[in-house]
C-alpha cells in the first residue's frame, strides 16, 4: 500500500479551496493547502469578491446615496478624503476576513504550505518557494487533490495596459481610483458593479460591450428595470460594439475606436472584458488534463471529478457561475464525494447576486425558461414603490419578480433589481426548495414596514389572475 504525505492537498487558497480542506479535516483526513499569496484568500479576498464589494459599500457611505430621494446628492467630503476612506476600509476589512480564515485553517489542522505548486505526477507536487530572493522548493505527495488556482484578469494584447490609465479589475480593486471619466470594457458582472460604483462618485462612465445584451443570464424584465436606472443616472451603453484601436495620448489618456467607426476618450480605461484560469506552470500536461482556451478545466457536473478521477477541480476554475458562494459549496462537494460522503445537488439551489448600485439577485428559473420548459405560467410584479419600507428608504425604483406555476402554484424563480436585492433572495430561494409557492406568501404575514412585504405584493398581483382553488363542500 502506497503511503502518501497527505490523504488531500487542495491548490489555491480561495473560497473553493478553503472549504474543501476544512470539509476534508472534518472528515478525519490529513489535508495541506498550497498557496503562493502572501496572505491567505485567493482571488476572492484580495482582488475579487472583497475588494469590491466593501468599496461599493464605502461609495454608498461617502456619497450618501441612499437618501439621494430626500436631498441632494453632494459628496461629504473632497475627493481626496473620499478616496482615502474608501481604501482605509478596504484594507481594514481584508485584514480582518484574513486573520478569520488563518483561524478556521488553524482550527481545522489544515496545514498551509506556502509556494507555487506543480504536479510532476499523478500523485506529487513540487512546491516553490521564493523567500527574499532565495528560491527553495520540496515536493509533496497524497491520495487525492482539489484544483482551486481561480482566475486572472484576460489581458488581449490589443490593450495598451500601463497600470494607471488603462488598468484591469485587479488593479482597480487594489486602490479605487478617481478620474474625471472611464471607459468600462465589458458588461458583465464585474464591469457592471464598478461602472456603477464609478457612477454614484458622479464620475461618467460609458460602458463597451460586444454582445447585444447585458446579464443575459437574468431574467428580462429585471434588466430593462436595471438598464433604465443606468440611463437615468447618464451611463452610456454601447452595445454590440468591439474596440478596434485603442491609442494614448500625450497625458496617456486612452482614445477608443469602436468597431463602427466611433470615437470615445475618457481619462480611464477599465477593461473587465473577460477572466483566464490560473492554470500557467500547473504541470496540468504532467497528469494529463486539458484545458480550453480560457485555461477552464472540464468537470463531471456532479461530482467534480477531473479526468484523472482523484484530482478534482473547483471554483472560478470550472467556469460559470464562478461565484465564491457556488465555488464554497463545490468545494465542498468535491471533498465529500472525494471520501466517500454523498452529497445532493440542486440545480435550483443557489442564488446569484450582482453587486452594482442597484443590486441584482435571481434563484430559479426565469420567465423565458419556464416558458421554455413548458411550464403554464403566471407573473407577480412588485415595485419597491408599492411598500412602505421603500418610501422611508427612498428605494422607490427596484422592483420584486416572481414566476409561479399555473398548475402546482408553487414559485419556480424570483428575480430582483433594487436595495438589498442579495439578502431578500434568500427568502424565495427557501421557499422553492421547500416546494412553496403562492399560496404561502400570499397567506403568510411579513414584517411591516419591509422590503420583504414585497414577496406578499408580488403573490397577490399573480393571484389575482390566477384560478381560484376550489372550495371543499
Amino acid at each position: 500500500m502506497v503511503k502518501f504525505d497527505y490523504d488531500f492537498v487542495v491548490i489555491g487558497g480561495g473560497p473553493a479551496g478553503r472549504r474543501a480542506a476544512i470539509q476534508a479535516s472534518k472528515l478525519g483526513k490529513s489535508v495541506a493547502l498550497v498557496d503562493d499569496q502572501k496572505r491567505i484568500g485567493g482571488v476572492s479576498v484580495h482582488t475579487g469578491t472583497l475588494p469590491s464589494k466593501t468599496i461599493r459599500e464605502s461609495v454608498l457611505s461617502v456619497t450618501g446615496w441612499r437618501d439621494q430621494h430626500f436631498k441632494s446628492r453632494q459628496p461629504r467630503n473632497g475627493i481626496k478624503m473620499m478616496q482615502d476612506s474608501i481604501n482605509s476600509r478596504l484594507w481594514t476589512t481584508l485584514g480582518d476576513e484574513v486573520e478569520v480564515i488563518d483561524s478556521q485553517l488553524a482550527r481545522n489542522n489544515v496545514t498551509i504550505l506556502r509556494g507555487k505548486a506543480r504536479f510532476s505526477n499523478a500523485h506529487k507536487l513540487l512546491v516553490r518557494q521564493n523567500t527574499n530572493g532565495k528560491k527553495t522548493s520540496f515536493s509533496v505527495t497524497a491520495e487525492k487533490f482539489l484544483i482551486s488556482v481561480g482566475t486572472k484578469p484576460f489581458r488581449p494584447k490589443n490593450i495598451p495596459f500601463n497600470s494607471t490609465t488603462v488598468i484591469d479589475s485587479d488593479s482597480v480593486a487594489a486602490n479605487l481610483p478617481m478620474p474625471k471619466s472611464i471607459t468600462v470594457v465589458g458588461g458583465g458582472v464585474i464591469g457592471l458593479e464598478y461602472a456603477t460604483i464609478f457612477s454614484t462618485l458622479e464620475i461618467p462612465v460609458t460602458v463597451v460591450e460586444a454582445r447585444e445584451q447585458i446579464l443575459e443570464f437574468i431574467d428580462r424584465d429585471i434588466v430593462a428595470n436595471f438598464v433604465h436606472q443606468l440611463s437615468e443616472r447618464g451611463i452610456s451603453l454601447r452595445l454590440g460594439r468591439s474596440i478596434d484601436k485603442i491609442s494614448l495620448d500625450d497625458l496617456d489618456h486612452p482614445n477608443i475606436i469602436l468597431d463602427d467607426g466611433r470615437q470615445l476618450c475618457s481619462e480611464m480605461l477599465l477593461f473587465t472584458a473577460g477572466r483566464v484560469g490560473a492554470v500557467d506552470n500547473l504541470g496540468l500536461e504532467k497528469v494529463g488534463i486539458e484545458y480550453d482556451n480560457r485555461g477552464r478545466l472540464s468537470v463531471d457536473k456532479e461530482t467534480l471529478q477531473t479526468s484523472q478521477p482523484h484530482i478534482y477541480a473547483a471554483g472560478d476554475i470550472i467556469g460559470f457561475p464562478a461565484l465564491a458562494s457556488t465555488s464554497m459549496e463545490q468545494g465542498r462537494q468535491a471533498a465529500c464525494h472525494a471520501f466517500g460522503l454523498p452529497v445532493t445537488n440542486s440545480d435550483n439551489s443557489f442564488p446569484l447576486g450582482i453587486y452594482s448600485i442597484p443590486e441584482i439577485a435571481s434563484i430559479g428559473l426565469s420567465e423565458e425558461d419556464a416558458r421554455q420548459k413548458g411550464f403554464q405560467v403566471e407573473i407577480g410584479i412588485a415595485r419597491f414603490q408599492e411598500t412602505s419600507r421603500g418610501h422611508i428608504l427612498g428605494s422607490c425604483k427596484g422592483m420584486l419578480k416572481c414566476i409561479f406555476d399555473l398548475n402546482k402554484r408553487t414559485l419556480l424563480g424570483v428575480h430582483i433589481v433594487g436595495e438589498g436585492a442579495t439578502e431578500l433572495i434568500h427568502i424565495g430561494q427557501a421557499v422553492i426548495n421547500l416546494n412553496g409557492g403562492i399560496d404561502y406568501l400570499s397567506d403568510n404575514v411579513f414584517n411591516f414596514p419591509t422590503l420583504a412585504e414585497a414577496y406578499k405584493v408580488a403573490a397577490l398581483d399573480a393571484y389575482n389572475r390566477m384560478p381560484k382553488p376550489r372550495l371543499r363542500a
